[in-house]
């Protein structure tokens, strides 16, 4: 089962509302049962618990991983290797829920599996922001992490994005005159003729409501999930 390929939004257009989104929609979730923090071999803590998502574990190295790999495909290979605040991490872990359990509901449908030219593109294109692949490859040891794991977390990029597009994409459109009165209500302070200015105005008014749609359809996917909270500032998303 394929998600339906239509021409409607444009590309990128998933993307960049699944790495934003989440940033903005702090979810409110019910108290959650503690859970071990950090699990440990001879003494020495090895990695650290930050939720749990329905029978999936996150531990800290996997989501500030994820973390990194989400700036480097913002185009920040830069900002990539610099110290990860709260704020950063709770967007990120935000994300990592919403991709996680949009995966596994199509998981037991067996549906959307990401096909392979998809993941070699988004693979081709995070090489691609590297200066050579000794930089890449550098970028993924310092990490603790493998071209494997990499193609791993941007599969389920590409799969949760065409799960999300199938649902809300045509939701998502806009017609003629709402573009018209939305350019008679602002026309004052846009600039320029209507024609001039529509096709902008089309696509600011369609990722807005994209984004709403989002917001709502990972309300729902969340509404009936088990998500536990581990770590401190995972738990901080909600207040």
């Amino acid at each position: 089962m394929s998600a339906p390929r239509g021409r409607g939004a444009k590309t990128g257009l998933v993307v960049g509302w699944l790495s934003l989104v989440p940033l903005a929609a702090a979810w409110r979730a019910a108290p959650e049962e503690p859970l071990p923090e950090a699990s440990a071999s001879e003494g020495r803590l090895v990695d650290r618990v930050v939720a749990v998502i329905e029978t999936q574990v996150l531990t800290l190295s996997e989501l500030e991983f994820e973390t990194r790999v989400a700036l480097v495909q913002r185009g920040g290979v830069r900002a990539a290797e610099a110290p990860l605040d709260e704020q950063t991490l709770r967007g990120a872990l935000e994300l990592a829920i919403n991709q996680r359990l949009l995966v596994a509901g199509a998981d037991r449908l067996r549906a959307f599996q990401a096909e392979r030219s998809e993941v070699e593109a988004r693979l081709r294109t995070f090489r691609e922001r590297f200066e050579s692949e000794p930089a890449l490859l550098d970028f993924l040891a310092r990490h603790d992490a493998d071209l494997e794991q990499l193609t791993a977390v941007l599969e389920r990029g590409v799969r949760a994005e065409r799960i999300l597009d199938s649902r809300i994409r045509l939701r998502a459109q806009v017609n003629e005159a709402e573009v018209r009165r939305y350019w008679e209500q602002n026309k004052a302070t846009l600039g320029g003729p209507y024609e001039s200015v529509k096709d902008a105005l089309r696509e600011k008014l369609v990722r807005e409501r994209y984004g709403e749609l989002a917001k709502e359809e990972f309300a729902q996917v969340r509404a009936g999930a088990r998500v536990r909270r581990v770590a401190p500032f995972a738990r901080e998303a909600r207040r």
